[in-house]
């Protein structure tokens, strides 16, 4: 991998690049924030370990700026002090792709960052999905169904995305959780409530049904006969 370490704590950094410098990958670093951007949009990362508490810029502006002004969709993994609940909700609605409570084990910085590259590398090598009639263009985030728009939140396009990558296979409820709260997800009522959007979304307005529930076991997107299409359990 090829990072970029946006972080002030000089002992951290040299850790960071003792560490994964051994391991094979390549490292770039940034003092404060604004250098952390600037590194950030000139350049192309695998992934960016960022603090939040940043000289000159913090790391949500950072982040807000990298996603929003500069357009970089490349995986940003928050590493930070700060082990707040609602501190973690902002950096991720912020655009973070993974947060880390320092201190942290180095061999599980580097598992998730590598997972976050592979899901990042899946996204880039197919930007339009489709099952059927259904149709999701993953560099514009939009979706439509027989070329009727459908509006949908990230965290429910998100679950869509990973759907359209496995039809007409099954996808567990534990792989779904996953996809949207990583390793801390919350009780599956609200798994159920994001499913219930999207169904509604997708399928409602239209005759074939192509979001199907397996019982206690997971989803299914795709065109199937005598399939369960109610609502989960």
């Amino acid at each position: 991998m090829k990072l970029l370490v946006v972080e002030d704590n000089h002992a951290l950094v040299a850790n960071l690049f003792a560490y994964f410098e051994a391991r094979g990958h390549v490292l770039d670093a940034a003092p404060d924030g604004v250098t952390g951007l600037r590194l950030a949009a000139d350049n192309r990362y695998d992934a960016v370990v960022l603090d939040w508490m940043l000289p000159r810029m913090d790391g949500v502006s950072l982040l807000q700026a990298l996603r929003h002004s500069v357009g970089k969709d490349v995986p940003v993994l928050m590493l930070t002090a700060r082990a707040e609940t609602a501190d973690k909700v902002e950096a991720l609605h912020g655009g973070a792709d993974d947060y880390l409570v320092k201190p942290f084990d180095l061999a599980e910085l580097e598992a998730r960052l590598l997972a976050q590259v592979r899901r990042a590398s899946g996204r880039v090598a197919d930007t339009r999905l489709q099952v059927c009639d259904l149709v999701l263009d993953l560099r514009k985030a939009e979706v439509t169904r027989a070329d009727r728009p459908i509006s949908l939140q990230p965290a429910t396009r998100r679950l869509l995305e990973v759907l359209m990558r496995a039809s007409p296979a099954l996808v567990p409820r534990d792989r779904l959780e996953d996809a949207l709260w990583g390793d801390d997800p919350p009780d599956r009522d609200l798994l159920r409530s994001q499913m219930h959007l999207l169904r509604r979304a997708i399928d409602a307005p239209f005759a074939c049904k192509l979001l199907h529930t397996v019982a206690r076991v997971g989803y299914r997107l795709a065109a199937m006969q005598g399939s369960d299409d109610g609502e989960d359990e």
